[in-house]
């Protein structure tokens, strides 16, 4: 995938890319960026697929000093994004927070969301979790704890959320380095302490009148998104949900395939609508 740049609203927002076709747009959660989307993107066939950077996560986490970065707002700066692209219409694809930030698009934004795939994300009042929680509201003295520590974090976080050992560690090379050069502690508190519960539950009555196609795929033993709220997904976007037993939370990079299949699934089922 080519990383790309672009100045909007006095940002300089990055993502990577690959093929061509019409639009599909991937959106990270924490304590990610795109690269959580680098073996998924290879395998959705005929698009041109966009795996967008956050504000406030991974290479962008400067971005997140003195600026809003809850989800709400990153619909905001997604939906601008999009416009400054020439993007009018696209399937989003949102795993962790990047699912509540597409939420959010696709309730305030139909127009411009003609595809909607969840996987193993927040929703109504699902999150933050407990750790995230305590992180929060630990803040003033976690943002200072030596680097070190937040290694142990994350280090915890992907044990937690992949299904082997050589899954989190290939996580956790991937994506500690973006905190490594960009505040560290500080910087994951600082998201943390973004998130407001309800930026979900404002918008969950109006995920049944939605009546676009969508998709749900979900790690079945997710400790941090349990499988009830995507069977609840399920049944208000009237879309079919396919359990993955036995995987956890991070499912973009246990199971590539699976979520690249049932993406490409989504797309004949827009493609047929269309």
């Amino acid at each position: 995938m080519k990383r790309h740049t672009a100045h909007v609203d006095g940002m300089e927002m990055h993502w990577e890319e690959v093929g061509t076709g019409d639009p599909v747009i991937l959106v990270h959660g924490i304590p990610t960026g795109p690269a959580l989307w680098r073996k998924v993107a290879p395998l959705i066939e005929g698009r041109r697929v966009l795996a967008w950077e956050m504000p406030g996560y991974a290479a962008s986490i400067p971005l997140g000093e003195a600026r809003d970065i809850s989800v709400a707002k990153q619909a905001e700066y997604l939906v601008a994004w999009m416009q400054s692209q020439g993007i009018k219409r696209a399937i989003l694809v949102g795993h962790d927070l990047g699912g509540g930030v597409v939420q959010v698009v696709a309730v305030r934004h139909p127009d411009m969301v003609n595809g909607l795939f969840l996987t193993n994300a927040i929703c109504y009042d699902s999150w933050p979790v407990p750790l995230i929680k305590g992180i929060a509201a630990a803040g003033s003295i976690l943002k200072h704890a030596p680097d070190g520590s937040l290694h142990q974090l994350l280090k915890m976080m992907f044990s937690k959320g992949h299904v082997t050992d050589a899954a989190a560690d290939a996580a956790l090379t991937t994506h500690a380095p973006h905190y490594d050069q960009n505040g560290g502690a500080e910087a994951f508190v600082r998201q943390a302490q973004s998130l407001n519960v309800n930026d979900t539950k404002s918008i969950a009555g109006q995920l049944p009148n939605l009546g676009i196609p969508a998709r749900i795929v979900w790690g079945a033993d997710d400790d941090f998104q349990k499988i009830e709220f995507s069977e609840r997904l399920a049944a208000d976007l009237k879309a079919p949900l396919r359990r993955i037993e036995g995987g956890k939370h991070f499912t973009p990079e246990d199971f590539p395939e699976v979520i690249a299949e049932e993406i490409n699934a989504l797309i004949r089922t827009v493609d047929a609508e269309a």
